[in-house]
């Protein structure tokens, strides 16, 4: 064991000296291969094979320049990014990020966790990533459309539905979809439903894929909970984020009978005793587009915490929905302290490696984005499959399919960990059952 994880060290070492500077791009492939030695030492035809380097290597990076008017007509630039990071499973597939936030590095750890992600949906997708350092708050609709138009482009020349299919992520919902999809068929001349996924079910588009990752990490968490002998309802629940992972997860939460108690935005937190109120936040959120601080004006009893912390709130269980690094080591200590006993994650590594070092050590259930937040790719690949058979499904076919997808998830997460001594360790689990189907999937193609 002990040659596996020297071995395991230095493949790290090569990853950060290769990739500089990217900090999460450096966290999010430690957070994987550091669980991998159990796996090494049992298969010793992966390192024989160099399979852990070769996936830490995307297969593609694509940067390209974004031009375009804003409503002044002065001309503003921006920086468009596509990594296709593994292709052994299927076309690569997942989101575009539109956030001023957005470089290289936090692309290529998006995409380097949507390998295992969409490995462990079962389906055959491989992974990739997209996005721009565009900021879409604040600007018009004609402004949304012009830098969508432009950003395609140049992204249409390399997807395509047994390409690379994107779909959309933070700052990228059905708007922004629906503008670079009529670029696409505008260019190309051709309606390919399948180049993109996310789209309205009026054209194309699947139903529950916008409720998907939010509805997947609640029966995620139902299935941990199984384990443990609980269930969801009469749950106190926080949930990170206002955005559609956060509302879905909150829509199926309060379905199942839990008590959401608060949510958030990048301003702050709103606590609501009685239990958040969804038509008021999504009235806010999706239809005015404004900021939680508005919620008190329709429910005077709420409280607005101006730059508060969420995970300041007592809770039974946490649902960090909102974006990376948000929940650290000070944080999960608040968690514990105040008796929450479970933490799902419906955003993509939304926990520092401290906090889960700490969740683990006192035996919370922590569920890993890759397994807990799957459930969007999933039904993006079930969508893909509608476009392929010129076909449509019913909201409770589909949703019923998301459900048994989760469960199976959890179901081999689970197993895994037990496996190789690790009972109760989903992201050792997670990692293992991901990492052995791509690898074998690698090494069954040769060296290419």
């Amino acid at each position: 064991m002990k040659e596996a994880e020297q071995r395991i060290q230095a493949i790290y070492e090569g990853v950060k000296a290769r990739n500089p500077g990217e900090v999460e791009f450096h966290q999010a492939v430690w957070e994987v291969i550091s669980t991998l030695a159990p796996v090494l030492q049992r298969h010793p035809e992966y390192t024989e094979h160099k399979i852990i380097e070769r996936l830490c290597e995307p297969e593609r990076q694509i940067i390209f320049r974004v031009p375009w008017q804003d409503d002044k007509g002065e001309v503003q630039i921006n920086r468009g990014f596509r990594v296709g990071f593994n292709s052994a499973l299927g076309p690569y597939k997942g989101g575009l990020r539109f956030h001023p936030s957005v470089l290289l590095g936090t692309i290529k750890f998006l995409a380097f966790e949507q390998t295992f992600k969409n490995a462990l949906t079962g389906l055959p997708i491989g992974s990739g990533k997209g996005g721009a350092d565009f900021d879409p708050k604040g600007k018009s609709d004609n402004e949304i459309m012009r830098f969508c138009q432009s950003f395609m482009t140049e992204l249409y020349r390399h997807i395509g539905d047994m390409t690379d299919v994107p779909a959309g992520d933070i700052g990228v919902g059905g708007r922004e979809i629906g503008y670079l999809f009529g670029q696409y068929k505008r260019i190309v001349n051709r309606y390919e439903a399948g180049v993109l996924t996310g789209k309205n079910p009026s054209w194309s588009g699947a139903l529950v894929r916008k409720e998907s990752t939010g509805y997947g990490a609640v029966y995620f968490a139902e299935e941990m909970l199984k384990v443990r002998g609980q269930e969801l309802a009469g749950k106190r629940c926080v949930v990170s984020g206002s955005g559609n992972v956060a509302i879905y997860a909150t829509q199926k939460l309060q379905q199942l009978g839990a008590i959401v108690v608060a949510c958030s935005d990048s301003n702050g937190v709103i606590y609501d005793e009685q239990g958040i109120c969804l038509d008021t936040v999504r009235q806010i959120k999706e239809v005015e587009r404004g900021r939680l601080k508005e919620y008190t004006n329709h429910r005077p009893n709420a409280e607005y915490r101006h730059g508060g912390d969420i995970w300041d709130i007592a809770c039974d269980l946490a649902f960090p929905c909102a974006t990376q690094n948000e929940l650290n080591e000070s944080h999960a200590k608040k968690l514990i302290a105040n008796g929450c006993f479970a933490v799902t994650e419906g955003a993509n590594m939304p926990c520092t490696p401290e906090a889960v070092d700490l969740f683990h050590e006192h035996g919370i259930a922590y569920a890993p984005g890759k397994a807990a937040n799957a459930g969007g790719v999933a039904t993006s690949a079930l969508e893909m499959q509608q476009n392929a058979s010129r076909d449509t499904w019913s909201f409770e076919y589909t949703e019923n399919r998301l459900r048994e997808i989760m469960v199976n998830i959890h179901k081999n997460c689970h197993r895994t960990a037990e496996e190789f001594g690790m009972p109760g360790n989903y992201v050792a689990g997670a990692n293992i059952v991901s990492f052995r189907q791509v690898a074998d999937a690698v090494m069954a193609f040769g060296v290419i």
